[in-house]
């Protein structure tokens, strides 16, 4: 005796429409994509042109390539390596301290939130609407009172203060995301504060770390302002070494093309480095 199996009809599929869209927003993304790199392409190309190839209007696209504005910006009568030195320092630095301090704020307003953290949060978000000129005269006499004018750490307690609230925002969005479980399992495992932020929360949030600190080390090395108000020679930063090419004989655009390039290059390396943990890191906090 044989016994029939009948299958229940599959039901008709759902006919999926067609994204008519889709090939003008890849486009769109390639030209706005092109849009971007277009100058700095070209900033790259007019650094290997003499100084009269760069200076032709139309441009000399296809003129012959030289090294000769990396020659005069590297052996030219100012050297680069301090201001490039102080440029590290400072970025380096300040971007430590801020992970140090915004790290723990950050769980305690996101882990164990303390009372009205939304205040804290509101605070810390107030600090970046101040115009940035507005204080730079009291920060100026602040300087020249104390006698820290031309000094690398006044830099980096700025650059430390600047970027802290930003930083905390980001870590607060990241840390938000750590299980409560692990928090548990840790408690009761009789781990302290310190060794459960250092060996269970620290690993789990390491993108969203990494991508805080590119950002707050790239917002340190393109400050112009106030490096440029505050220091002078000794503590000169690589921004503001850039402006002396800028000069009353004219403007050299093949060594300042040749500079900037060099000047940009750590934080397109840092760029490129930490990329992954960029994009991780920036959607880590996004989906709940």
């Amino acid at each position: 005796m044989t016994t029939a199996l009948h299958r229940a009809a599959p039901p008709d599929a759902v006919p999926k429409k067609k994204d008519r869209g889709g090939p003008w927003l890849s486009l769109l993304a390639w030209v706005v994509g092109i849009l971007f790199v277009l100058p700095v392409v070209w900033m790259v190309l007019t650094s290997f042109h003499t100084e009269a190839d760069a200076a032709t209007n139309p441009p000399a696209v296809f003129a012959p390539l030289t090294l000769e504005g990396y020659r005069e910006f590297f052996s030219g009568g100012a050297t680069p390596w301090p201001p490039l030195l102080n440029s590290l320092t400072a970025s380096l630095v300040s971007t430590a301290l801020v992970l140090l301090l915004s790290f723990p704020a950050a769980y305690a307003l996101s882990i164990k939130p303390v009372k009205k953290w939304t205040d804290v949060l509101f605070f810390f978000l107030s600090t970046k609407m101040l115009p940035v000129v507005a204080g730079l005269l009291p920060l100026y006499l602040f300087a020249q009172n104390t006698g820290l004018l031309d000094n690398i750490w006044l830099l980096i307690v700025f650059y430390t203060s600047m970027n802290l609230p930003i930083a905390v925002w980001m870590m607060r969005s990241f840390l938000s995301e750590v299980p409560v479980e692990m928090l548990e399992a840790a408690s009761m495992d009789g781990a302290s504060l310190s060794k459960t932020l250092r060996s269970v929360i620290a690993p789990v949030v390491m993108p969203g770390i990494a991508a805080t600190a590119l950002i707050c080390f790239i917002f340190s090395w393109n400050e112009l302002l106030f490096a440029r108000v505050l220091t002078a020679t000794v503590a000169e930063t690589a921004p503001v070494f850039l402006t002396s090419f800028v000069t009353s004989q004219g403007l050299f655009l093949a060594q300042l093309c040749a500079a900037a390039f060099v000047v940009s290059l750590p934080v397109l390396v840092a760029g490129f480095a930490a990329q992954d943990k960029l994009v991780q890191g920036l959607s880590l906090g996004s989906v709940k």
